[in-house]
């Protein structure tokens, strides 16, 4: 959303007032806020105080690192929900401190400041560290304001603003050489300067713009970051309306967002997940493979057994099979009816897979929709659980399923009957729900069942209320830490309900190129967990296609093949090829691999969690961001700390990737190279780039064994490695639950504490 034309003109539709200067400050009576009255012009007499707008910023001390600034043009406006869920813990306590100069006013909450200068006729807010250390960025001349679209031609017109636009926004100042990251899943280039980013859920695929889960909030190179307090569309020009600056604008009469100052990037997204919500923790078992139906393929009860089947005859262990929409017949989605002709006894199926050992687990498919043909429909809108137009109709439209519905979820009822639908696929030993869709929600001439809240902001919080109701049924029904979604869309605080994968994307480099971006991208909002489609989505992977997104699938949180009209098992794809390093042998390679990580991962794993971080895909800036370059790797990505990978997205076996400064070794035979600059190699496809960093303390477990991913890993013996270790480096180690049950450290000479921790048969190796 553009308000100029260039620097010196108005854009000719709109109309636009600036904060001009502030006239008054004053400090709120508990000392931790501050609120400034800004005219939108000059004011030199008395006379010039009328006939002019103003705008109110307030600047809040949150807790320690962390202002909240909001601007606000009519304060009348009724503030309609929905909000997010802030602070869902609970609100650390922060000492707030205010001082007001003869030169400036200074609000401080702990670690950061924000300082208003008193210079007469004067706007210039800036950011910056308390201790003086470091300016992050400004509030500067014509950076605060509201604007009307078409414009005003008389002040008059605001009587009746039905067919006028109001907008309230802010400008930033971006510093020389900051980069921006985040604001979701987002598939473009992983810096955002030079764009313009709509925070809008929408059903759009990986090759595009547009983005399933979309969260407000923004990282910088400079160690701080914004997160935007509304579920509203909010238009962000980040560097490409004034180069110098981010603007973000909102069709409301008031905007709010939040500064979070690290100063380290990790520490920015550990307070930013104070605020809205650390990310919940799934079961080990969970990282296992998941293998799907795919998406519109002709598959029934005798598809499903053949695969589950072959893939143990392959020695490839199926952890969760996933049953994707045609478990339900053609025009009911989603009325939770399996269909009898390919489907006739679910619950003996299920049964039947798990006691034979070919499935550990078992995710169906839903979305929140009821399409008309399902008698399912006439019900739920009798009752009232559907969403309806002013005038009382349902809300229908023909695209996805016909004549579907939305299921209200303010409607307190209408949760109650969604959870007795899932209960009876508890019920039939369905343990985990994959939540598709909850994008397209619409936001005219709509009525929600509670009155007060917003139908715009309603479409992206949607995700959150949908995600929140399944995931909190299957706590209940199977333990707190037990839960696990496989979901698409998602908004800031979904993360507390893990976990996300990336949707639609081709099956080309270029779509698994855009995937991790994806990845990385929503990482920097606190998601600990994260998937893709390996193999792509849509089309017919070729086979090196195939076994390079195998490779990346797997070194990912969570790993599932899932297409499009195409399935995925692997001798599919490249016809039962006998070839050394087939589809097959490379699926088991990396599969054996991921399990054999399993100690390290799952630690890492508690840990992201904890803090707010993502665990794979994390971006490498996250734990080297006093490396320019990192802040432009987006082909490449960290494995908790300490291990570094990047997929290989050409034919050939090319690969091209940047270690950063310091001691790396080759996971795969241990060589020593220097970081700090760029390498190319050639591999094959049971290799791929994948580096561990220098004092690291790598625990492996078993490639293979009972008790799927969530085995015992500490006592039945495996490998402990150590590169480039020191005294004092260490590991975590922590069991199937998440528990830590010790430490293993780097003693002095070749003394190790903690192997007693470990049982069964252990082999230690250094290098370096």
């Amino acid at each position: 959303m553009k308000f100029r034309d260039g620097m010196w003109l108005i854009a000719d539709d709109k109309s636009v007032s600036y904060a001009e200067e502030v006239y008054t400050t004053t400090t709120r009576e508990d000392q931790k806020a501050v609120t400034l009255l800004c005219p939108t012009r000059k004011i030199f007499s008395r006379g010039d105080t009328l006939n002019l707008a103003t705008v109110s910023v307030e600047i809040e001390a949150q807790f320690d690192g962390v202002l909240s600034v909001e601007v606000e043009h009519f304060s009348g406006a009724r503030r309609l929900g929905p909000d997010f869920d802030l602070y869902p813990d609970g609100r650390p306590n922060g000492h707030a401190n205010i001082n007001k100069g003869e030169k400036a006013t200074a609000i401080s909450s702990g670690a950061l400041s924000a300082t208003v200068s008193s210079n007469e006729h004067t706007f210039d807010i800036k950011f910056h560290a308390t201790d003086g250390s470091k300016t992050l960025t400004s509030l500067l001349n014509r950076s605060v304001g509201f604007a009307y679209s078409p414009g005003l031609t008389t002040p008059k017109q605001v009587e009746d603003l039905s067919n006028h636009k109001h907008y309230v926004f802010t400008q930033t100042e971006l510093g020389v050489g900051e980069s921006i990251h985040g604001l979701g899943e987002r598939f473009g280039a992983w810096n955002k300067v030079g764009q313009n980013v709509e925070v809008w859920n929408e059903d759009g695929g990986t090759s595009s713009d547009q983005a399933y889960k979309n969260i407000s909030f923004w990282l910088s190179s400079r160690g701080y970051g914004v997160f935007i307090d509304t579920p509203g569309k909010i238009d962000l020009e980040i560097g490409s309306e004034r180069c110098c600056r981010l603007q973000t604008s909102v069709q409301s009469q008031r905007l709010k967002w939040y500064i979070i100052y690290g100063p380290t990037p990790k520490e920015v997204l550990t307070k930013y997940s104070i605020l809205t919500g650390r990310p919940g923790k799934p079961p080990a078992w969970s990282y296992g493979l998941w293998l799907s139906t795919s998406f519109t393929t002709s598959y029934s009860e005798a598809t499903v057994i053949d695969f589950v089947s072959t893939m143990k005859k392959s020695q490839i262990p199926v952890e969760v099979f996933h049953f994707d929409c045609f478990w339900l017949r053609a025009f009911h989605w989603t009325d939770f009816v399996w269909d009898p002709e390919y489907f006739p006894d679910p619950t003996g199926q299920i049964k039947r897979m798990k006691e034979a050992g070919l499935v550990n687990k078992v995710s169906v498919w839903t979305n929140p929709y009821v399409g008309q043909a399902s008698p399912i429909f006439k019900f739920a809108a009798e009752k009232g659980y559907l969403l309806k137009k002013t005038n009382g109709d349902v809300w229908q439209w023909d695209l996805w399923q016909t004549g579907m519905g939305i299921v209200d979820f303010t409607n307190p009822e209408a949760c109650a009957w969604f959870t007795e639908c899932l209960e009876k696929l508890y019920d039939m030993g369905v343990d985990c729900i994959k939540t598709d869709f909850g994008e397209r929600i619409p936001t005219k001439n709509v009525k929600w069942h509670d009155p007060n809240v917003n139908p715009e902001k309603m479409h992206n919080f949607y995700a959150f209320i949908y995600n929140k109701l399944v995931y909190e049924t299957l706590q209940k029904r199977y333990g707190k830490n037990e839960a696990v979604l496989f979901a698409r869309t998602a908004c800031a605080g979904t993360q507390r309900f893990p976990l996300q994968w990336g949707g639609d994307c081709e099956s080309t480099p270029a779509a698994l190129a855009e995937s991790l971006r994806g990845g990385l991208s929503l990482g920097l909002a606190s998601f600990a967990s994260w998937s893709n489609d390996i193999g792509g989505f849509e089309g017919s992977p070729p086979p090196w296609i195939y076994k390079r997104w195998v490779a990346f699938g797997l070194l990912c949180t969570h790993s599932r093949l899932h297409g499009s009209n195409s399935y995925r098992v692997p001798w599919l794809v490249d016809n039962s090829s006998t070839e050394p390093e087939n589809c097959t042998d490379v699926l088991r390679h990396w599969v054996r691999f991921k399990r054999r990580l399993m100690p390290y991962l799952y630690a890492q794993a508690v840990e992201s969690i904890a803090n707010g971080w993502p665990t794979s895909v994390r971006a490498v800036a996250l734990e080297f961001p006093d490396d320019p370059t990192s802040w432009y790797l987006d082909r490449e990505f960290m494995v908790g700390s300490q291990f570094l990978a990047a997929p290989v997205f050409e034919e050939d076996g090319s690969a091209e990737y940047y270690l950063p400064p310091g001691k790396w070794f080759s996971f795969w035979d241990g060589k020593e190279i220097a970081g700090g600059g760029w390498y190319k190699e050639k591999y094959g496809f049971l290799g791929c780039p994948l580096f561990v960093r220098e004092g690291t303390v790598l625990v492996l477990g078993q490639e293979e064994g009972d008790g799927g991913f969530g085995y015992d890993w500490l006592s039945g013996g495996g490998e402990v490695r150590f590169y480039g270790v020191k005294e004092g480096d260490k590991s975590v180690l922590v069991d199937t639950e998440g528990t830590e049950k010790g430490t293993l450290e780097v003693g002095k000479g070749d003394d190790i504490k903690g192997l007693d921790l470990l049982q069964g048969d252990w082999k230690v190796e250094r290098f370096g």
